[in-house]
């Protein structure tokens, strides 16, 4: 029998870069690009990218819970995006690229509010944080050209060059301790 996994679902702009950090955690043993939170069934890239859709780009990741914690998977969430941003990441907007967490326990849902009420009265940041807390609904997988995409076109594609490699520099940097071997 199989070690018991635990699934998260984020969504911090881009699922490209989101990612291209994740899969590079230490207990993570799969993160999956797709779309959640919308009203559409079976939406594909083009229709989440037009914004009617009210899907955002997610991360699915399944993690080893004796590995990393949920509030692990969230100071990485927090120290790799700007959560203070409404419905954009720098240059993509639209509500497909809203800071979000879908939680998929009351618990996930408590921690994720405690660390959020906490990051806000530290000031950590300079404007509130807006990331909404979202219940988990179906998960939608991204079609194959956008699975493991920084690995496979990082060297090719500009958005990579100038967007995510610095992204995941900066994450191997801060989280070097957490990183797989």
């Amino acid at each position: 029998m199989g070690k018991e996994l635990v699934t998260a679902t984020l969504a911090a702009g881009c699922f490209w870069c989101v990612e291209a950090v994740f899969q590079q955690l230490k207990g993570v043993e799969s993160a999956v690009s797709g779309y959640m939170g919308g009203h559409m069934k079976n939406p594909d890239y083009k229709a989440v990218c037009s914004g009617n859709t009210g899907h955002a780009e997610v991360l699915q990741i399944k993690y080893d819970p004796d590995l990393l914690s949920f509030e692990n998977l969230l100071e990485v969430f927090f120290k790799t995006h700007d959560p203070t941003q409404l419905n954009r990441q720098g240059n993509d907007v639209g509500t497909q690229y809203r800071s979000a967490i879908f939680y998929h326990t009351l618990e996930e849902k408590l921690i994720a509010e405690k660390i959020i009420k906490e990051l806000d009265e530290s000031g950590a940041y300079d404007s509130p944080i807006v990331t909404t807390l979202e219940p988990a609904q179906e998960f939608y997988v991204a079609e194959d050209y956008h699975q493991n995409y920084f690995n496979e076109n990082g060297d090719k594609n500009p958005y990579c060059t100038f967007v995510v490699r610095p992204k995941v520099e900066k994450f191997r940097k801060v989280f070097k301790d957490k990183l797989k071997a």
